[in-house]
């Protein structure tokens, strides 16, 4: 018997102070990393599907966006770099298993 299926992990990638598409307001972004594993006996493998998300705090509204542009927001916040951010995005947290 052979015991094989997926697991998701989410991790937070950074917040980050951007004008929101849906509602228009200045708020804080979570940008988040989903990540789905083949696993066998329980031990996951390789990575099935990974995908970048950022949601709104204000609204609640959550888009999803490309690779690259989630790694240009990514190097925006740790190099505090103008664009379409507000003042100084927060460091970079700890990636948490959902």
């Amino acid at each position: 018997m052979i015991i094989f299926g997926t697991k998701g992990y989410l991790y937070q990638l950074a917040m980050l102070t951007l004008v929101c598409r849906s509602c228009g307001t200045p708020s804080a972004h979570a940008l988040r990393k989903r990540v789905v594993k083949f696993t066998l006996f329980f031990v996951p493998l390789f990575p099935f599907s990974t995908k970048y998300t950022l949601q709104c705090t204000f609204c609640g509204t959550e888009q999803q966006v490309a690779g690259e542009q989630a790694e240009q927001l990514l190097a925006q916040a740790a190099g505090g770099q103008g664009g379409p951010a507000y003042g100084q995005p927060q460091r970079p947290q700890q990636p948490y298993r959902s």
